[in-house]
């Protein structure tokens, strides 16, 4: 039997066409159409990560040049080979769409794309109907609002999105529910989960999610197309396995009790590093989902893996971690992380940057899909955003700029700290009559009373340093200074959280000269 939600066919995925005219697209006519798609509009931005990681590996499978196909390890193993392949699938300009009909209706096993098929719903796992049960053998469902991210659960959750209580859940329309089911996924958090009973126990904590407070960035063409052939990732042999490459819904269902199987590419590494099962209860008509079953996947040590779309840090003790996702930070601070090259000590860049085609680069922008998270349950905020057409820029196409940025960066970065510690000094000088306001006194910050200046002024100096940035990167401004209008813009961020000067005491007054000089002070300190 099928639950009647096929992925294939039904119009879940938003999209905006090249005409501007904004419609939802089932999988088969986003690959039929992509030539004639701008962009996606999925509006929950973990959900579209994880969606570009789905689209990327179908991507390898459907894009051909004759004979070959972009997953093809024979061809990915001679590199030259295989980004020559890649010109010629993006030479077409579209998907064959005898091939994509032949893989959703041939390759993949029937119902598989089903969000409500009885044997194997999409990307879930039946076996949590008989398997999370009470201690009675009771169903023990997790709640559709467990579900649906921006909902509260439990009786302390947060209301981000709307106003919900698991006393009176609000079913999800199907379509939404597979946004949050790839979301959970991907992003789904660590600790203490619905319980499993698979063998005596029941076991009821997990592991997060493989993106969980990460952000994504991805090569962002002028059409959908694009986007999707330069999302699928070259081969990285140094880390995956040389068994069969199957996604979770072309093979068969993981034992969560056996150790993981080797990471294959390009779909395993893509599709099949989740820490969540899932399983969706639909309507009797199959249109909504009205409870939700979420638990643990495996207990087995993930692989390690170099995700294609993340930037890696390094941390204190040598090792590199995934850069975390913040709302409050602009994407064009990661710009020089992004087109630099992986010959630097303490970042590098996504794999997927990597070899774009030059014919291409001045076409292309930058797209980041992110969500700030603890690693547990914490939910703060998810964002997108899409830089203008900077990829020409890359190092290996014009090493003069990217250097540029990264010096740009730099002193933003630089006038940033300065003005919060700034910030810090001003308050204190202003409000703590034990301070010596004399323009040299040191000054002695209290950690848990940072006061209110310094957020207010960050708040405001980093929209007023990003109009600069991309003003200091435009040709007639090549040769400016890059740290003078940072300071200037710290300037009159610092003047805006004070408040007007004329309605200051002389305290007031003169913890503003203090933390102006401070800023000012830059300028001789650094050439800039």
């Amino acid at each position: 039997m099928s639950g009647g939600f096929d992925l294939r066919d039904e119009p879940w995925i938003p999209v905006r066409l090249l005409t501007g005219e904004s419609v939802r697209l089932g999988l088969r006519q986003v690959f039929k159409r992509a030539h004639e798609i701008e962009d996606l509009e999925l509006p929950v931005p973990p959900a579209a990560a994880g969606l570009m990681r789905i689209l990327a590996a179908i991507t390898a499978r459907v894009a051909v040049d004759g004979d070959d196909r972009l997953d093809d390890v024979d061809v990915a193993e001679n590199v030259d080979e295989w980004l020559e392949l890649r010109r010629r699938v993006l030479r077409a300009s579209q998907f064959d769409a005898e091939v994509v009909d032949r893989y959703f209706d041939k390759e993949v096993p029937s119902g598989r794309f089903d969000l409500f098929d009885v044997q194997r719903p999409f990307l879930q796992d039946p076996r949590l109907r008989t398997e999370c049960v009470d201690p009675k053998g009771a169903p023990n469902p997790s709640g559709v609002n467990k579900l649906v991210m921006g909902r509260p659960t439990g009786i302390n959750g947060a209301v981000l999105f709307g106003h919900f209580t698991d006393t009176a859940p609000v079913p999800v329309p199907a379509a939404e529910a597979a946004w949050h089911l790839i979301a959970q996924l991907y992003f789904g958090p660590s600790g203490q989960c619905t319980p499993r009973r698979i063998t005596g126990d029941r076991t009821g904590s997990g592991d997060a999610g493989p993106l969980r407070k990460s952000v994504s960035y991805f090569p962002w063409g002028g059409d959908l197309f694009t986007s999707l052939v330069l999302a699928v990732p070259r081969w990285q042999d140094e880390e995956l396995g040389e068994g069969e490459d199957v996604c979770p819904w072309e093979g068969d269902l993981l034992d969560p009790l056996k150790p993981l199987t080797a990471m294959t590419w390009p779909g395993r590494m893509l599709t099949c590093r989740f820490r969540h099962a899932v399983l969706l209860v639909p309507s009797p008509d199959g249109r909504q989902v009205t409870d939700a079953y979420i638990t643990w996947s495996t207990h087995a040590p993930a692989h390690a893996v170099r995700d294609p779309y993340q930037i890696l840090d390094r941390r204190k003790d040598g090792n590199f971690q995934p850069r975390e996702a913040d709302g409050a930070r602009a994407l064009w601070r990661d710009l020089d992380a992004l087109l630099l090259k992986d010959d630097r000590q303490d970042t590098q860049r996504p794999p997927i940057f990597g070899a774009l085609p030059k014919t291409l680069l001045p076409t292309l922008r930058v797209r980041a899909y992110g969500f700030d998270q603890d690693g547990q349950q914490k939910d703060s905020v998810w964002f997108a955003s899409t830089t203008p057409r900077v990829l020409t820029w890359l190092e290996e196409n014009d090493e003069e700029t990217a250097h540029r940025i990264k010096h740009c960066h730099a002193c933003a970065e630089e006038v940033g700290e300065r003005l919060d510690f700034a910030a810090k000094v001003a308050w204190k000088v202003a409000t703590d009559s034990n301070v010596d306001p004399s323009p040299k006194a040191k000054v002695k910050l209290d950690a848990r009373k940072p006061g209110p200046w310094a957020f207010a002024a960050l708040t405001r100096f980093w929209p007023k340093a990003e109009t600069e940035f991309w003003q200091l990167t435009q040709p007639q401004h090549r040769a400016d200074r890059p740290l003078e209008p940072f300071i200037r813009a710290a300037l009159s961020a610092l003047d805006e959280a004070i408040g007007p000067s004329s309605r200051a005491d002389i305290r007031v007054a003169r913890a503003r000269h203090r933390a102006r000089s401070m800023l000012l002070a830059l300028l001789s300190s650094n050439a800039g």
